[in-house]
């Protein structure tokens, strides 16, 4: 196993399907085999020669690293099941969309739909996401079902729409409809909520270290206490850094709902 590298050579005019470029299909490559894969662009397919100059290093690794601004680029780890994809750049939409486990690392901003029907793995995303980032696929059902999503920036609405399972976290500010549909899982938001929080929730915890959110009038006051639960998801959260950091010392104030959906659910405000 090897690193490899690609390098955008320049900006596309179009936008380029990445699916099926992963460690896994890379592993055992040569150079010149790697050159003369295909990938979609536009309404063709170009070999992968023509948009990347491709390198090898001999570092005993599994990873792939791209460089240049990919936000044309759709598809980045798509299906990934195992290995490291580094992304020195922005990326187009589906970041990570269906990954199962390994590690992707996005340095710059994502597209709409990153990480939607995330089942296992790491995705870390350094800049903003679009809408509905953990979320579901077009008429699909089930939204994001494993592994732990990071956004260190922005995200834009319907974040987490329909999530099942999985642990996702925004450093910063998040759209309308955060969490709506919310069948399970925990989210994290360090920054501003927008409208319509928890819309539709069924069960799974929604936490705001930041600012609190307008709590929507179907979730009612919870009467009992959560100490012990509190402390373990704090502390687990915390290892994460920044806006979540200082939860295991927070006091917190906990809503249910969403009841007009007869849910189970918990929106969490850490005071």
């Amino acid at each position: 196993m090897s690193l490899t590298l690609l390098q955008l050579r320049k900006a596309s005019a179009l936008h380029v399907d990445l699916r099926g470029i992963t460690p896994a299909t890379l592993a055992g490559l040569a150079v010149a085999d790697i050159e003369r894969l295909t990938v979609t662009h536009g309404t063709q397919t170009l070999p992968l020669a023509e948009l990347f100059s491709v390198s090898q290093a001999g570092a005993p690794t599994d990873e792939l690293r791209l460089e240049g601004d990919l936000s044309r680029f759709d598809r980045i780890g798509w299906q990934l099941a195992g290995g490291r994809i580094v992304v020195e750049g922005s990326v187009g939409t589906y970041a990570g969309a269906c990954m199962t486990g390994g590690e992707m690392h996005i340095t710059g901003h994502a597209g709409d739909l990153a990480a939607c029907e995330m089942a296992g793995g790491t995705l870390i995303v350094n800049g903003n996401v679009g809408d509905f980032a953990a979320s579901t696929l077009p008429g699909s059902m089930d939204g994001m079902r494993g592994g732990c999503f990071t956004v260190r920036g922005h995200a834009g609405s319907r974040f987490a729409d329909r999530m099942r399972r999985g642990t996702a976290l925004v450093f910063g500010d998040v759209g309308d409809f955060l969490a709506s549909r919310l069948v399970a899982g925990t989210i994290a938001i360090g920054g501003r909520a927008g409208a319509h929080v928890g819309y539709g929730l069924r069960r799974g915890s929604v936490i705001f270290a930041g600012p609190a959110p307008e709590v929507p009038p179907t979730f009612v006051p919870a009467l009992t206490s959560a100490e012990v639960m509190w402390q373990l998801l704090a502390r687990d959260l915390a290892r994460h850094g920044g806006p979540f950091s200082t939860l295991p010392t927070r006091r917190i104030q906990r809503h249910l709902g969403d009841v007009a959906a007869a849910g189970k659910g918990e929106l969490i405000l850490a005071l």
